[in-house]
């Protein structure tokens, strides 16, 4: 049996006898107070949580509930920022706060290295990352990037309007993403699938959620497979292929990194995008102005990425204690919202407002600490260069139908549905 056969069974294996983790049951439906019942999942926090958020700060800055076995949300810069730091106390082994808490053997790697990894081995799980997203590993991809914003745009002539986010945001870092895995671009279907799977699916039964990974999972096996028997210059052939510590990387770090950078990598870039567009579709000011003064572009971006943060991510309580006046409990969840932080006005002024030339702008968009998004530079790219191309091919557009704009539950916050009226 060859090295290749042997690493295929083993992924195999490792898939079959992964532990199932605990269950918790999660209860849905109508919130009785934010301060005490708060759910991520409900339509209202799904269409505009910055009411609720900015209302917590000022009575209860860290919210609790009942749901999904328990947990806590903290909704001040300082506090989001002193979590995000904070490794000794809080457990990256869960990022995904849901109705299943991965077991403690996971840690200290977790199931999607680095982002799921507590130090020290995050450190060096992120280390072997960082060559494919240095600055000039992604300026390399522009080109590419910008002709697909090109030929999306291209399929609207004619159109008097277009879903922006399901013909354009949605498509351009699945591209990406694609090509910098070796993944078939015409398998993007799937990629928005499995992004749905994981992110929005949270209140789904354990077992049902467990067989939808399964199709992630089954799929990333065929390509690591591919890329063994027809090895190529691409991310998961670098990734079957490198060591840690003298060391090939084990079956569930290859496949748990390869699943990260598939739907992180994709669902974050999108939602940026299309919340982007969604603001200048219904703030014609601020339209009007990048248009003419394109060179204000990269500023007016920070902003975005502030204002509309589109991630939170998950940490657990290692154990029982007293933190900034709450009693956490070990394995509690821990919401940590940076969208919050980056509306909170005891950080940022004019906190609720969207300036597109702010000056002073240290937000929180691609998170705080060990963790902070290995990919922002690929990201930036990639909503420059879309916001770029966009403005300049419809540089008028308007929301066709407010009521019709529709955006992602869970964790990632964007645009699912973005209906435009292209021209006056």
């Amino acid at each position: 049996m060859s090295v290749d056969d042997r690493f295929v069974q083993d992924f195999q294996r490792g898939e079959e006898d992964e532990p199932t983790g605990v269950r918790n049951e999660i209860v849905t439906g109508p919130v009785s107070d934010w301060a005490t019942d708060f759910s991520h999942l409900e339509p209202e926090w799904a269409a505009d949580p910055y009411p609720i958020l900015a209302d917590l700060r000022k009575r209860c800055p860290i919210a609790h509930t009942g749901r999904f076995g328990g947990g806590w949300l903290p909704t001040r810069y300082e506090d989001v920022a002193a979590i995000a730091y904070d490794t000794e106390r809080f457990s990256s082994r869960a990022i995904v706060m849901g109705n299943f808490r991965p077991p403690h053997e996971l840690a200290p790697v977790g199931s999607t290295p680095p982002i799921s990894s507590d130090p020290p081995f995050h450190h060096h799980a992120r280390k072997l990352l960082l060559p494919a997203f240095t600055k000039s590993a992604v300026q390399k991809r522009e080109e590419a990037a910008r002709a697909t914003c090109h030929e999306l745009i291209d399929a609207f002539e004619g159109r008097p309007s277009v879903d922006a986010a399901r013909e354009y945001a949605q498509h351009i870092p699945v591209r990406v993403i694609a090509d910098l895995l070796g993944f078939p671009q015409e398998d993007g279907p799937r990629f928005t699938r499995f992004i749905e799977n994981v992110l929005e699916g949270v209140n789904l039964p354990p077992e049902e959620r467990m067989a939808r990974m399964d199709e992630l999972f089954d799929y990333l096996l065929a390509q690591i497979r591919d890329h063994l028997d027809h090895p190529r210059d691409d991310l998961t052939t670098y990734l079957v292929n490198a060591e840690l510590h003298g060391h090939k990387l084990e079956r569930s770090h290859v496949a748990g990194t390869m699943a990260l950078l598939l739907i992180a990598g994709i669902d974050t870039t999108w939602s940026a995008i299309g919340a982007s567009l969604w603001h200048l579709a219904r703030t014609p000011a601020d339209r009007e102005r990048l248009v003419a003064e394109p060179g204000l572009l990269p500023t007016a971006m920070e902003e975005f990425l502030r204002a509309y943060a589109p991630v939170t991510m998950a940490r657990l309580v290692r154990e029982d204690m007293s933190w900034n006046g709450v009693d956490m409990k070990a394995d509690d969840w821990i919401l940590l919202s940076f969208p919050a932080g980056n509306r909170d006005p005891g950080q940022f002024e004019r906190a609720d407002e969207v300036v597109i030339d702010r000056e002073v702008n240290r937000h929180a968009a691609f998170g705080l600490g060990i963790h902070r998004c290995v990919g922002s530079h690929l990201a930036r790219m990639e909503l420059r260069v879309a916001l770029e191309v966009w403005l300049e091919r419809v540089p008028v557009f308007s929301l066709d139908d407010p009521a019709a704009v529709i955006w992602s539950t869970g964790q990632v916050r964007g645009p699912r549905a973005l209906p435009l009226r292209l021209g006056r």
